[in-house]
């Protein structure tokens, strides 16, 4: 069974393939992360400029362009069909208060990039303090809660641009 692969160029440009056309590649390392590739009697030296393993994204440079390269495999492929996303966090718009409790600290405020993991406020319920971090990297479009706040389960406390 051939393996498809879905490969997308500079965000527009898509080619769907498979492993029969990457064997058809001759591609010799001259690096850890350069190689000349002779395709269709064309030689081409390829370098690999940065990378990004977990989400697939890669950028290359051929004869000294570069190209964004993004890779998605069968399962890739499948998940997005089924509607799924396996970095689902990444498009989190708002934060809502896991538990009752109380605001005790806010770290942020609008207009402020923050990164994934950064703390954006201390939460007091059951009298623990409960640290509550950013769960993808943003900018802070609005803050529905003050210090010393009470607040419910599921209710809003801060929202993503």
């Amino acid at each position: 069974m051939d393996k498809q692969f879905k490969v997308t160029v500079n965000d527009n440009i898509a080619l769907n393939i498979t492993n029969e056309d990457i064997v058809g590649i001759d591609a010799l390392p001259t690096s850890a992360t350069s190689y000349h590739i002779l395709q269709d009697n064309k030689p081409f030296l390829a370098e690999v400029v940065g990378s990004n393993f977990n989400q697939k994204k890669y950028t290359v440079k051929v004869n000294n362009s570069s190209y964004d390269v993004d890779i998605s495999d069968g399962l890739d492929l499948l998940i997005k069909e089924m509607g799924f996303s396996l970095g689902s966090s990444k498009s989190i718009g708002s934060i809502h208060a896991p538990m009752p409790g109380l605001i005790l600290e806010i770290n942020v405020r609008v207009g402020q990039a923050v990164k994934e993991e950064d703390p954006l406020l201390i939460l007091e319920a059951m009298k623990m303090e409960n640290v509550i971090f950013s769960p993808r990297d943003g900018i802070i479009k609005s803050i529905a809660v003050n210090k010393g706040d009470a607040v419910e389960k599921k209710q809003l406390l801060i929202e993503f641009e």
